[in-house]
């Protein structure tokens, strides 16, 4: 369908991952399972950093809120793209399509401001261990956590009204779900003024973040080179390589999306990217931080241990307590 008046546009269509119909049964599978496993494992993360009591520092309720943002990420967009890879209707509201794209803004940006909290938290564990009970605590994550939340909800909030603002020549969006690139290309007119945001504002508030940690870990880079304790450095690099890992797979994805001249734009690229980053992270992520990390290990086990169905299968105990019953 095509229309020349915004007003006109009271849906788009969602063209999805593949137009091909005997793809769609493989798409689903493989899409539904790596959405089961990556809310299961974050769950699991949040439930674990929330509830042992030796994971109650600073680090670890950043380490909550990232699970909570992968989570929410993962499920403003799979939901609705699993029904529609089985759906012949494959329509969103024009309404529906801007409060998706508000939200997927929202958390995406949110994650990167997170991750810049995470850096400086390691940042001040490394090079100013000393002070670091001093300097780092639950107030001041959760004052940055708040804060963080209203400046990328007014950004998005920004980038939303200005697409609602657009006159679009078509609804048929190449994409699986509303995003802001996939819009603005079937705008009538060139978004002169949403592309100069993106380049000016966007980059403010979306990759001054990623600066940021950078900046933090060129100060932990030369911490570690001064140590002379080779347990100290390992140490330290086992801290940071979990995180590391964690940044170049969010940015590595938002900078080949977002950042790059609207002519050098491949709508089929973007989709392959977005499903990485919308669904491959979020699943790796939890992965990355427990197989790496000894303490959140620790808890895992503590908290298996903790469920009743653990006693019961333990080997022996059956054959104990007959052996107790017949004494």
């Amino acid at each position: 369908m095509a229309t020349r008046n915004r007003t006109e546009v009271t849906e788009f269509v969602l063209l999805g991952l593949s137009s091909w119909p005997e793809m769609q049964p493989v798409i689903f599978g493989i899409v539904f399972s790596m959405y089961l496993v990556a809310l299961m494992g974050n769950a699991l993360l949040v439930i674990v950093a929330l509830s042992d009591p030796k994971l109650q520092t600073p680090m670890y309720f950043l380490l909550s809120q990232l699970s909570f943002i992968d989570m929410f990420l993962t499920t403003i967009t799979v939901p609705q793209m699993l029904v529609h890879t089985l759906s012949a209707n494959r329509t969103i509201s024009f309404n529906c399509c801007m409060i998706q794209l508000f939200f997927f803004m929202a958390v995406g940006s949110m994650e990167g401001h997170l991750l810049a909290a995470m850096a400086y938290d390691r940042y001040v564990a490394i090079c100013d261990p000393l002070r670091y009970s001093a300097i780092i605590s639950h107030h001041l994550c959760l004052r940055i956590t708040v804060t963080s939340w209203v400046v990328v909800s007014l950004n998005s909030l920004l980038y939303s009204v200005l697409v609602t603002r657009l006159t679009f020549c078509d609804n048929q969006v190449t994409h699986f779900f509303c995003d802001i690139t996939p819009l603005l290309k079937l705008s009538c007119t060139r978004p002169v003024v949403n592309e100069m945001l993106i380049f000016t504002e966007g980059v403010a508030v979306v990759v001054s973040p990623f600066f940021f940690i950078l900046g933090s870990y060129a100060r932990i880079g030369v911490a570690i080179v001064r140590m002379h304790s080779v347990s100290a450095l390992r140490k330290a690099l086992s801290t940071c390589s979990s995180h590391i890992l964690v940044v170049l797979l969010l940015y590595g994805s938002v900078i080949r999306m977002y950042l790059q001249p609207s002519s050098s734009y491949d709508l089929d690229q973007d989709r392959q990217v977005a499903i990485f980053y919308t669904v491959v992270t979020p699943m790796l992520n939890p992965l990355i931080y427990s197989l790496r990390n000894q303490e959140v290990k620790g808890a895992l086990r503590r908290l298996f241990k903790k469920l009743p169905i653990s006693g019961s299968f333990q080997p022996g105990s059956q054959v104990n307590r007959r052996c107790q019953h017949v004494s």
